[in-house]
């Protein structure tokens, strides 16, 4: 079963993770040291970002590794960049406000 990457990010859990692995590939083990949980819910949060393809597997010698996938968070990116804009804009106009208010002083 394919997940919705925003069903995978919702989970802060998921996005500490992701937080994780984008400095660097990491084992399972190695990101289950950073949480106050067991292995095998690292595991399940592990198997969610991978069936979203925001990470992969990789194997090296007897470890498999996860590393971040790029191209799956600038999608998330590209989605959020429709809201920045408007936000950006908003802003702008707000600082229009509160220079036109100054002015008024």
């Amino acid at each position: 079963m394919r997940r919705d990457i925003f069903q995978a990010i919702a989970d802060p859990t998921r996005r500490a993770i992701i937080a994780l692995i984008a400095v660097q590939a990491m084992t399972p083990n190695a990101i289950a040291e950073h949480f106050e949980t067991t292995r095998q819910a690292i595991s399940k949060h592990l198997r969610v970002l991978t069936e979203c393809d925001l990470v992969k597997q990789e194997p090296r010698g007897r470890e498999i590794y996860y590393l971040l996938e790029i191209d799956k968070m600038k999608e998330i990116d590209k989605w959020l960049e429709q809201f920045r804009k408007v936000w950006e804009t908003r802003y702008g106009q707000l600082d229009q406000l509160l220079i036109t208010l100054k002015k008024k002083k």
